[in-house]
């Protein structure tokens, strides 16, 4: 199996297919994170192309400081913060059971929503829709979707930049777990 920096190498050659097996090869991780951050799948779908898009345009500019998996999880974070700050208050709407204010999931879809079904889950849902959007990025990325912690950082910064973001994130979590009743 190639690498990705392989895949990369190829589709700089020219060979288009390099891009569709990248695509294939980090779509789960995609998917998986904006599907758990974003209320609608609509959205989140359409969050993904524009993932894809800025990967596919981003390609020429790719130095290979960062490995490719982190830097499609830079870009995924950067189109998911966007998107929420450019969303009009009026689009959030009234919230709804597992939405926040912003139009985020609160928790997990489908299977995943399923396994944290119980007491846990009850807790650990509404707890993780008050997060701010990028501590509830990392969370889902390291915590629901087992990104490595150094994956999650950007190459210019230090490695423990992510560890430190991490741990603030989750810090806050507890927190609001322990405020519960």
């Amino acid at each position: 199996m190639e690498t990705d920096r392989e895949l990369v190498a190829r589709w700089r050659a020219g060979d288009e297919r390099a891009f569709q097996e990248l695509v294939d090869r980090h779509k789960h991780l995609v998917y998986a994170l904006l599907r758990r951050a974003v209320a609608e799948d609509a959205r989140a779908d359409a969050l993904a192309q524009e993932v894809f898009l800025r990967v596919y345009r981003g390609l020429p500019y790719f130095r290979g400081e960062a490995s490719v998996t982190t830097w499609i999880y830079r870009i995924v974070a950067d189109a998911f913060v966007e998107a929420t700050t450019r969303q009009p208050a009026s689009a959030a709407g009234a919230t709804d059971r597992g939405r926040d204010a912003d139009g985020l999931r609160a928790g997990p879809p489908g299977d995943d929503r399923r396994k944290m079904d119980g007491e846990w889950g009850h807790r650990l849902e509404p707890a993780i829709s008050r997060l701010p959007p990028h501590s509830r990025l990392l969370v889902a990325a390291h915590g629901l979707e087992g990104v490595p912690c150094d994956d999650l950082v950007e190459a210019p910064q230090s490695p423990g930049a992510a560890r430190t973001l991490l741990h603030r994130a989750k810090r806050q979590l507890r927190r609001l777990l322990d405020a519960e009743p």
